[in-house]
């Protein structure tokens, strides 16, 4: 059973970077974001600088690399300004991510801000559809990621994700992501093999685990069902170390990208990634996985 292991990793003095980062961490996959995340602008992507991220890319054991969008997109905004404003920088944040090779853009479903979660799912679909129609051609795919349901974020319930994919028009165009910190925040148990099963089973009678395409592997610095969205290194937090079994040894996510996005820095003098990489990898029951 072969496991895409990585990290989000910075592009903070070119893309490429983020593939040195990647290798020197002996990652097998990667996530990155395609332009500052904090900022709606971004310089147009150079053509010398594309040619050495998929030139490494292509150098390294890294499969199926995904980018995370910009966290000021949001689709589910009843603002006209800002939904039209996120819809533009959503085909922008695409083209970037093909021109880069990327499998996957990962997106936070949108926040209704008040609107109410029927309005809000209502908007995160219309815009998808006016994404797809801007985007038809490319093999980019987005990822719609579970949430914490942290305010009025949406995406914390399976049956979200159910909507919005009952709603667009292209629903073969989207993907998931799932991220094991926000599950836990949101009420979805993890904790034993039996809840590990029942979890997955609710979101694979509401949404379809064959729409699963990148997993995000992080621990929680807050307790189950808070509702909030902090994430701590992998069994340093609320979950612990089971859960992350149950999901490397489950055949059924069996060469997805499964990313960290844990806290960054260094423990006597070692890489935090290379800390938390090493504890999922002594996870793996399949011997040579």
């Amino acid at each position: 059973m072969a496991h895409l292991l990585g990290a989000h990793m910075s592009i903070a003095g070119g893309h490429d970077r983020a593939i040195r980062a990647a290798n020197a961490a002996n990652c097998t996959s990667l996530q990155i974001f395609t332009k500052n995340n904090n900022q709606w602008a971004a310089p147009a992507l150079k053509e010398e600088g594309v040619a050495a991220f998929r030139q490494l890319l292509d150098e390294s054991k890294i499969s199926r690399p995904v980018a995370h969008n910009s966290y000021l997109i949001n689709l589910a905004s009843a603002d006209d300004l800002l939904w039209r404003k996120s819809i533009a920088a959503m085909i922008v944040e695409l083209e970037r991510g093909e021109a880069l090779g990327l499998a996957d853009l990962v997106a936070h479903p949108g926040a209704h801000v008040g609107s109410g979660e029927e309005e809000g799912l209502k908007r995160i679909a219309e815009g998808l559809d006016e994404i797809h129609r801007a985007t038809r051609g490319l093999e980019i795919r987005i990822a719609l990621e579970t949430t914490a349901g942290q305010g009025s974020c949406l995406g914390h319930r399976f049956e979200h994700l159910a909507r919005i994919m009952d709603e667009v028009a292209e629903p073969e165009r989207l993907g998931v992501c799932v991220d094991t910190c926000h599950l836990f925040a949101a009420g979805y148990r993890l904790g034993t093999q039996l809840e590990y099963d029942e979890t997955f089973g609710e979101f694979d009678r509401l949404v379809g685990l064959g729409r699963v395409r990148v997993l995000h592997l992080n621990d929680s610095a807050r307790e189950f069902g808070c509702r909030v969205d902090r994430h701590a290194g992998i069994g340093l937090g609320h979950l612990g170390l089971e859960p992350f079994g149950f999901v490397l040894n489950d055949r059924r996510f069996a060469g997805l990208p499964m990313v960290l996005e844990t806290p960054k820095g260094t423990v006597d003098g070692e890489d935090l990634d290379l800390i938390n990489l090493r504890r999922l990898r002594s996870l793996i029951r399949e011997v040579g996985a």
